[in-house]
């Protein structure tokens, strides 16, 4: 009898429908028309057909004379619809009763785009390197293949500009290094004076000129590669070739310039004596003032002594200056020991070599007597 009524419920299982659609042979993941779709999962139970917990047993189809093929058929649809929603089981507790996950179980991963792979197992725990294992879905600080993200490589270094020549030697630079530059640019042509330290126009004329023919950038200052190409072309200097000694003879001297301390200037031989007490302690050669700005004669005394002076009428340099009567005064003359006597002054006594100016500069001092005199 146990068996028989045992029968008679599953028959009576089989007709009847149970309340919440549990057993509908319906995919979770595939809607009923008209009802809500319940929680994934796969059911589970004992015996011949799947079970819903406890309870009576229940079968796949939805009436009595369901059989074989109709199970096949709903477990292939139910197939079907996993590989294309990517659903996964859960279990279902009984007839009506609510699905639930699996205890201990963690938040499903996140499912790739693509239909023809199937989803991945279920796992208890996500691999660390993978981006859906940070909470919230937060990308990985690795930058990707396609370019995106944080890159620790350098940038690309940006086109480097050639570094600037060395200038060792420019316009209006006054050194011993300038005398060998002259006197060197005077062995190959190009400079035609004596070498006086100074860098002026006339010097860099020349420099220009020498860049040029041995096709290097006509700047006109001494840069290193210049220096190196004029070295190639030339011998070291002599003293007499760096410091021209003095040409003309000192004069006898005027009556006048016998005692005391005397500058004794004559206009017939152009020489300046520097005397005390009637003996010479240096001479030097001297150009005066032309036609037009003649140098006064007489006697007079020093007023002033200017070491960097310029003129305010003329805007050239005047170093060592020793003013002796109004704007005139003795003071050395690049233009003189590049240009000698060819030109003239405006009035001053124009002295060529620098050195002998200078050592007379420091040792005239203020109300020395300054006698011109033909």
């Amino acid at each position: 009898m146990a068996d028989r009524n045992s029968g008679h419920d599953d028959r009576a299982a089989g007709t009847a429908r149970r309340p919440g659609g549990a057993d509908d042979g319906r995919c979770e993941g595939t809607p009923h028309p008209g009802r809500g779709v319940p929680g994934p999962g796969p059911r589970t139970g004992s015996g011949p057909g799947p079970r819903t917990g406890s309870g009576p047993r229940a079968r796949t189809g939805s009436g009595p004379g369901a059989g074989p093929s109709l199970r096949v058929a709903a477990v292939s649809a139910l197939a079907v619809a996993a590989l294309v929603t990517g659903c996964e089981p859960v279990a279902v507790q009984g007839a009506g009763s609510k699905a639930a996950s699996p205890p201990h179980s963690p938040p499903p991963a996140a499912r790739t785009a693509s239909a023809a792979a199937p989803a991945p197992p279920p796992t208890t725990s996500a691999p660390a390197d993978a981006d859906d294992a940070k909470p919230g879905g937060e990308p990985s600080a690795a930058p990707s293949a396609t370019g995106g993200g944080t890159t620790d490589e350098p940038p690309e270094p940006g086109p480097r500009t050639a570094p600037a020549e060395r200038v060792l030697l420019r316009p209006g630079s006054h050194s011993a290094h300038v005398r060998a530059l002259q006197a060197r640019l005077r062995q190959t042509g190009y400079f035609g004076r004596n070498p006086t330290g100074f860098y002026g126009d006339v010097t860099a004329g020349a420099v220009r000129a020498f860049q040029t023919d041995r096709g290097l950038p006509a700047t006109g200052s001494t840069d290193l590669t210049t220096w190196r190409a004029l070295l190639s072309a030339t011998r070291a200097p002599t003293p007499d070739e760096l410091d021209p000694p003095t040409e003309r003879p000192v004069a006898a001297p005027d009556e006048r310039c016998l005692t005391g301390r005397v500058l004794c200037i004559s206009k017939r031989s152009r020489t300046l004596a520097w005397m005390i007490d009637g003996r010479v302690v240096s001479a030097m050669d001297v150009r005066f003032g032309s036609q037009y700005t003649p140098t006064r004669e007489g006697v007079f005394a020093v007023y002033w002594k200017s070491r960097h002076h310029v003129s305010t009428l003329y805007d050239t340099p005047m170093p060592y200056a020793l003013f002796f009567s109004g704007g005139q005064a003795v003071h050395f003359s690049a233009d003189f020991a590049a240009n000698g006597y060819g030109g003239a002054s405006h009035g001053c006594v124009n002295v060529r070599d620098e050195k002998k100016i200078a050592a007379l500069f420091a040792q005239v001092r203020k109300d020395d007597k300054v006698v011109v005199y033909r």
